[in-house]
This record gives C-alpha cells, structure tokens and sequence, in this order.
C-alpha cells in the first residue's frame, strides 16, 4: 500500500468523512457522532428501458413463455454471455436447482455432496427431490466447500457434487471437477450469487454438467423472482426444460411422449424475462463498479487487525462480488462479541450483517428426517448414519461464529464509502473496550 493511501486511512480513522472530529470521539452506539449519515445505494436500480420492456410485455397479452418472445430472448442472451449452449428460463433459482437435478434422475436413496454455509434453498432443493444433503466441511480461508475433504465424503450413494459459488466467490474447480471425473460423479454448480464470475476465464456455471442461477431481486442480475440452467449437454437440456414445464418439449405444443416424465411447472413468466433483458445491460458496468470497490475495500481493510477479507483460490479469474465477506477476529478487537461489532457498526451507518449460521444443526433438517415421507423411503439405521455423517464439522462452525458481510449494493459506491467503511471499523476498535463494557 501506498504512503498516500496509508496516510488516508489513518485520516480516515481519526476523522471519518473528513469532518472535524477528535481521534477520542465516542462511537456513535455510545452518543459520538457517526462515521455517515448518507445510505448506500439502494438496489434494485431501473431505467427506462426496464419500464418500456415491462409495459411491452404487459400490453403484447402474451403473458407465459409459449406465447410471448421475451423468455426466450433472455436465454439466448444469457446464453451468449456466459458462453454456453442451452439455458432454461425457470421460475427461481430453487426451481433451477430441481430442474437440474431432475435432468440427472437424482432422488431418493441419492446423496449429493455440498457445503453447509450456503442459503438454505440450496439444501431445500435437494431435499425436495428427496435425496440425502451430505455437508463436505468448509473452507475457512475462502468460506467455499472444502475441495480437499470430498472425495472421503464419497459413497456409493453419491450422486452429484454440488459446490456453492458463494458470494460470486468460486469453489475450487480444478479440484472438484478432476474427482468428479474420475469418480464418474455429476457436478451442478449452485451459481445462484456467481453472476459473471469466472474460473480461469470460463463462466460460473458452465463448468460442470449443469449451473444454476437465481434472479431474485436482491441478487446481481435482478428479475424478482426468476432463475435459470444452463448445460451444454443438448440431453440435460431437454429433461431439464422438460421438468419445468410438464415435460412439455421447447418449441411445440405437445409432449414428446417418448422421452416424457414427471414434471411440474417452473416456467419464468414473460415479465420477469422483460426485466431481466433490461437489466442484463446494466450487468457488465455494475460488475466492474464492485470489482473496484472491493479491491480499494480490500486494500484499507488490510490495514486493520481483526477484519481480514475472505481469500480467493488462484483460479478464480473474476468475483461477481454478490457479497463482500470477511472473518472477524474478536481478539483484535480486545473480545468484542461479533454482535457488539455489528451493532456499533450500524450505528456508524455502515450495513454490516453477519454470514449464514450452521445448517448441519438447523432443527429443519431433522424434522424432515422424521417427516412421514423420509421416514417411508430411508430406514432408521439411513437416517442415523447420515445424521452422524453430518454433524462434525469443526472449520464450518468457526466460519459460523466468526463470518461478517456487506451486501452487494454497498460495492456500488464510490470511494469515499469504501474509505467510511474501514473508517468505522478502526473507529470501533479503537474503543472496543468501551463497547464491550458497555
């Protein structure tokens, strides 16, 4: 780091946004004056071209995929800018989820391999294909599933490795796809917040047989609520299109009746794909804006102890940023609980959140295993040992304790909020004694 950018931060730290304030101000959750008052940008954004395709949309009467043309102008589209063959348009990322599982004929006496610090819908989805999650324990320097730990996770039972590229962070995929291969093992890719990310210059999502995006309003690309696979195997394609619409078969009006098999509907709406086209030509520059900030964010970051920014693997050549994560280390910060942290923080004007709580223990998890369902298809001895499969994992259960957050909109400031931002943070360690007291 520079002279100039050093000196800037310990400004910052003594004054916040350049106002005249003393380095022994009090923290604001102790009556000082707060580092800002300003919000950071809100999100989602729209223009106009949000509101004309919607009202085209609206007015065309053409309301459901098999009539309009805007679902399938936003999977060509989406579809060329990831660089892959085929994308299914679906209701939600859960959704996208089933479909691809579906595609592969995952259901019950499955296992599917995956990481506990994800959002629950990632579990949920394999839940209700009514397969066995299998939590590969988390690697605490990148928050990503443990790449080294899954290959002794592996039984005969195993279906499908699905790393979640959390945060738009990437799994390690040199790692995952050589076992997968060799194991004769499916990859989908849980790329619901990898908007644009990459791994050695391929897209998030099209590494593995299937990749699975959401569009909800809080993700990178929004749509409300709408998702999408992708695959460039033309057979994953046609199931997983046929899953989300009653194995309807694209582009005519009937069932193929040869191929068909169970589906539900799943289909994205004409509305959402409306937005979405939209909203895709934002995504490049709103893209590049968090890259920015978060590699300034990363750079004043450095100079406090205790808050060290999640690590990237060296294949990962780009982060969508759908999350700024971190790990707190309470000891530089004279044991100040992370809840403390947080509270002081928010009171600063800075929207700090902590990370995703262990799942393996989450009481939903059990009370699926002793629903009627689980209970008519795996035995108690199944049950029991997929329980204990699940319950030890040491490294998750720090990042649980110890895991901090921004959402992406923070990243769309300017630099100035990136410099508010740590100056909160060395503000509030500066008096972590007072607040831990207090």
């Amino acid at each position: 780091m520079s002279g100039m950018l050093k000196r800037r931060t310990f400004l910052l730290a003594a004054g916040g946004t350049g106002m005249a304030r003393s380095a022994s101000d009090p923290p604001a959750l102790l009556g000082g004056e707060p580092v800002r008052r300003k919000p950071f940008p809100s999100w989602p954004r729209i223009g106009a071209k949000d509101e004309t395709n919607w009202m085209e949309a609206l007015r065309a009467c053409k309301w459901w995929r098999r009539e309009g043309h805007w679902v399938q102008d936003f999977e060509k589209a989406w579809g060329e800018k990831l660089g892959v063959r085929h994308v299914v348009a679906t209701a939600n990322g859960t959704g996208a989820l089933m479909a691809a599982m579906s595609a592969l004929e995952i259901g019950p006496k499955d296992e599917v391999l995956t990481t506990p610090y994800t959002f629950i819908a990632t579990i949920n989805a394999i839940l209700a294909q009514y397969a066995l999650p299998v939590f590969v324990d988390t690697d605490r320097a990148t928050h990503m599933i443990d790449a080294t730990k899954i290959e002794a996770a592996i039984t005969p039972r195993t279906r499908a490795i699905m790393p979640v590229h959390l945060g738009g962070n990437m799994a390690d995929m040199d790692k995952i796809l050589e076992v997968a291969r060799r194991r004769g093992i499916a990859v989908i890719e849980d790329a619901c917040q990898a908007h644009l990310s990459a791994w050695r210059g391929k897209a998030a999502g099209t590494l593995g047989e299937l990749g699975c995006f959401s569009f909800q309003k809080f993700k990178n690309l929004p749509g409300g609520e709408a998702g999408a696979v992708v695959t460039n195997d033309e057979k994953l394609y046609l199931h997983a299109y046929g899953f989300h619409s009653h194995y309807r078969t694209p582009g005519e009006n009937a069932p193929d009746l040869s191929v068909c098999r169970n589906g539900i509907n799943l289909r994205m709406a004409e509305f959402q794909a409306a937005l979405l086209v939209a909203q895709m030509e934002r995504l490049e520059e709103t893209t590049r804006r968090r890259e920015e900030n978060a590699a300034l964010l990363g750079r004043l970051l450095g100079e406090i102890p205790g808050i060290e920014p999640v690590k990237q693997y060296p294949g990962c050549t780009r982060n969508g940023y759908h999350l700024y994560m971190m790990r707190y280390d309470a000891e530089a910060f004279a044991g100040l609980p992370r809840s403390r942290l947080i509270e002081a923080m928010r009171a600063e004007g800075i929207p700090l959140a902590e990370g995703y709580g262990p799942l393996n223990r989450h009481p939903f998890l059990e009370n699926t295993a002793r629903s009627r369902m689980f209970r008519a298809i795996y035995s108690e001895r199944e049950l029991a040992g997929w329980r204990e499969r699940n319950r030890h994992l040491p490294a998750n259960d720090l990042v649980t304790q110890e895991s901090l957050w921004f959402s992406q909109n923070v990243l769309l400031g300017e630099q100035r909020d990136m410099e508010d931002i740590a100056a909160a943070f060395a503000k509030v360690r500066r008096h972590a004694e007072k607040l831990k007291a207090s």
